[in-house]
Order: structure tokens, then sequence, then C-alpha cells
């Protein structure tokens, strides 16, 4: 048998060699695809609800919102045990199920117990389901950051980082503190690159680790709202009813049908400050007569560095925003990494531009990643 092989071999030495070389080839070709996992996720099955509330302390949150979450979870088939970790204002229950149950099985069970919970939970408390992923699935971090300054290239006056450390955004804002420019950061992350990192297959959670949530601060003034004999609630409440849009149907004009609505959502500061709050024998009362409006941030818990660089708390010229990327489980870092960096590339055209393009061509970006 094997001196036939062998003649087989000597004779038809060319076709031997072409199989070789194939099978050569699609050895390559199945190695840059392998699956490889330099830290296998070994975390047994588990599905997080994270609970919001500023109002509540680390004790009160446990009594109030984990042991009410936790007793509705009671009972699911295949659940092992739960377990709470609460901090001020904010609170995460973990389900750990048995290696059978099936992970969204377990997830739509979870799903139905915390409906019957929020009835009893304080008012306002709403439970998040946190994503299929685990502490090991954090796979891919980046930082988004301000162009460096064309000293050369760059007029005063342009879209972009000026001389003096400030900026200016496409829109026109001139953003002066590090504050406003770590926010502004902040937005592009989860307006522009995170919604499309999302839907990149295998991803299962973008975090942003850095910068600021823009808000709208109104900072009421007692002494005039006394003045007017207005409180704290009614100008609340007024706020709350003016910033809607609604639709009203449609009005038949000349056989014609058009749409009447109503947008009175707030845009900018001068709009919130120009909202009318209340009406006394006739005479609008708008906001900026009884209160100071100005664009800020939230109330920020955390920080984020890169290469121990600290760039949050400890503002500098490097503001930067930190974000990171997590897998689903079972996922295969190295597979889902390419394309990751795939859409991540890709998304340098949808960024801010630096100035306005002068042609129908791509303008370069202020953020890279």
């Amino acid at each position: 048998m094997i001196s036939r092989l062998v003649t087989f071999s000597v004779e038809r030495r060319w076709l031997v060699l072409l199989l070789t070389a194939i099978a050569a080839l699609a050895g390559v070709f199945a190695l840059q695809r392998l699956p490889i996992d330099a830290v296998p996720d070994i975390t047994n099955n588990q599905v997080q609800v994270n609970v919001l509330a500023p109002s509540l302390s680390p004790d009160q949150i446990e009594r109030q919102v984990s042991f009410t979450i936790e007793t509705s979870l009671a009972g699911i088939p295949g659940l092992e045990y739960t377990r709470s970790l609460n901090r001020n204002g904010f609170a995460q229950i973990t389900a750990v199920f048995s290696d059978k149950t099936d992970i969204y099985f377990a997830r739509q069970q979870v799903t139905e117990r915390m409906r019957m919970a929020e009835e009893r939970l304080p008012a306002g408390i709403m439970p998040e389901m946190g994503p299929i992923a685990t502490g090991l699935g954090d796979i891919f971090m980046w930082t988004i950051e301000f162009r460096e300054l064309d000293k050369v290239r760059h007029r005063d006056g342009e879209p972009g980082l000026q001389r003096d450390s400030s900026y200016i955004t496409p829109e026109g804002d001139h953003l002066v503190s590090e504050a406003d420019k770590a926010t502004y950061l902040h937005t592009v992350q989860e307006w522009i690159v995170s919604p499309q990192l999302r839907g990149t297959e295998g991803v299962a959670g973008v975090d942003s680790l850095g910068g600021y949530d823009r808000e709208y601060l109104v900072i009421p003034d007692v002494q005039r709202l006394a003045a007017m004999r207005l409180t704290i609630n009614d100008l609340a409440t007024a706020l709350e009813r003016s910033n809607t849009s609604v639709g009203a149907g449609t009005v038949n004009l000349n056989g014609a049908g058009l749409f009447v609505r109503s947008d009175a959502r707030v845009r900018t500061a001068d709009e919130l400050a120009r909202t009318v709050i209340a009406s006394p024998e006739g005479v609008p009362v708008q906001l900026s007569q009884v209160a100071t409006v100005r664009a800020g941030q939230g109330i920020r818990t955390g920080s984020a560095s890169e290469n121990g660089h600290e760039v949050v708390v400890y503002f500098s010229p490097d503001t930067q925003t930190v974000c990171k990327i997590s897998r689903e489980r079972g996922g295969f870092s190295n597979i889902h990494q390419k394309a990751i960096q795939w859409c991540a590339t890709s998304l340098g055209i949808l960024l801010p531009a630096k100035r306005p393009p002068v042609a129908p061509t791509i303008a370069p970006v202020d953020a890279k990643l």
C-alpha cells in the first residue's frame, strides 16, 4: 500500500505539488479567520438590570429598589441566585442562571418580571436591562479629540481649534471653556459615532467614559418669582408643557389637505429663555424675566484617562472623550475588532468638518478616532 502511494506521488509529482500548494493556501486563509481569543469568556449566564435613582442613598435604594426587583425575579426557571450592587443613586441587580439556560429565554423572563416590579418601585424610577455582555467583553477602546491647530493654513474665525485654545463648531458656536469643549466631544460621540458602531455585527454595547451630557440650566430668581406670585412648581410645569410637539390632524383648503402641527420644542438656550410661563391679567411673563438660562453640563460622577493622562476632571488643552465597545457573549474579539475598525474608519466622513466644503468633496474632520 505504501509502495503504491510512493509510486503514485513520484509519477504524478506535479499533481501532488499542486494539491499541497492548494492545501497550504487554504490553511493560511482559514488561519486569518480562525476565532482565537486570548482571554476566553468563562463568565456564567447572567442578566443585569440597571436602575438610576438620583435622590436615593445606598440603603434606601437597596430597600426600595433592589429588594423589590430581586424578589420579583425569584422563581424564574433556571435562576440560581441574584446579587445587587447599591451606590448613591444607582443600583445594579445581577441574575445568574445555569449554563443550560438559553440567555435569550432568561432575558425574556427578566423583562416580564421587571414589568411586574415597576408598579412597586418609587415614582419616576424605570429599570433598564443591560446588554448581552460580561466583564471580559471589552474589546475595543478609542478616544475622540480635536485636531491639532494648523498655524500655517488656519485663519482666525474659521471653524476649528483657535490660537487661544478655544473652538468654533461648524454651527458657529464658540466654545471657550474646557467643560464646553468636553461636552461637544461627548455630543459627537453620542450622536454620530455611537449609533454607527452599535450597528456593527457582534457589538453588544458602546459606552462613553468622558465629557459631559449637554443640558440647559434654568436658575430661578426666587424674589422675582415671588413678585410675580409664582412658585418653583409653576415654573417646572410651564417648562414641561411648553416643550412639546403635537399634531392636530388635517385641514381641507381648496381641495388640498394641509397637516396642522405645533412644534414648540426648545432647540437653543435663547428659545428657552423666551418661553412664556404665565400670563397674569393677560401680560405674558417670559422665563428670562424670572430666571437665568444658559447652556451647561450635567453632574458627572466619573472620569476617564488615556495613557495615564487625566482628560476629564483635570482639564487641559488635550480635552478628550474616551469610549469603549463590549462584544456579545460568545463572540470572538479578533473577528469583531476588524469589523469595528472598518466602521470606525468610515465614520470620518460623518464627523464635524473643519471648514465648510467649497467643492463637492469630503471635507477634513475635526475629531479623529
